[in-house]
């Protein structure tokens, strides 16, 4: 049966398949620390941890990232290995804020590219592997997505309600123009016309 969540592990085939294919092992290997250096403060004697390149969260940065540079995705994996090591899962989301300039997304008009704009955790997992409180055990509470942190996605529903607030709050500004909305007019009125510039 068809369902919302199979597209996830699709994902992570249709990336392990290309890796596969350019002969990317699947799990990124540990790399030895290089000598420590004593007049580098940055320097660590700490080997490079292992990533498992299978996971959801590596499938979809890389597939970001091949999106957006338009590159083989062959060609980002130390750039996600990156990613997935340092910052986990939630690194996705400042990956998409950096792929977008940097400007603040709004996951309510922007599908979430983790979890495809449910909203909800796509690895589905149970209580007992979030240690969740046991009060919750019981009540099917939501797991919700580590990214877009549950907004749901909803673009034609909250428009129209972002146009209703904002109808309200022009009818709320036209209602109370008999006293600031004319002293607002007054003041326009006796700044005079614009001069037009002339270059």
């Amino acid at each position: 049966m068809l369902t919302f969540f199979n597209q996830f592990p699709q994902r992570i085939s249709d990336v392990t398949t290309q890796l596969t294919t350019h002969g990317i092992p699947l799990i990124a290997p540990i790399t030895p620390a290089p000598p420590l250096d004593p007049d580098d403060p940055w320097a660590s004697s700490q080997p490079t941890p292992p990533v498992n390149r299978t996971t959801l969260a590596w499938c979809t940065a890389a597939q970001m990232l091949s999106t957006h540079h338009r590159t083989p995705l062959s060609t980002q994996v130390l750039s996600a290995d990156a990613l997935i090591r340092e910052l986990g899962v939630r690194g996705l989301a400042q990956l998409h804020t950096d792929l977008h300039g940097g400007a603040p997304i709004d996951y309510r008009f922007t599908r979430c590219p983790y979890c495809s704009g449910c909203g909800e955790d796509p690895l589905l997992p149970d209580c007992a592997k979030l240690a969740c409180p046991p009060q919750y055990e019981f009540i099917d509470h939501d797991h919700i997505c580590l990214v877009c942190r549950g907004e749901n996605f909803q673009p034609e529903w909250f428009a129209e309600e972002r146009i209703v607030r904002l109808d309200g709050a022009l009818a709320e500004a036209i209602s109370t123009r008999g006293s600031a909305g004319s002293a607002l007019g007054r003041l326009m009125n006796r700044r005079g016309p614009r001069q037009r510039r002339v270059r």
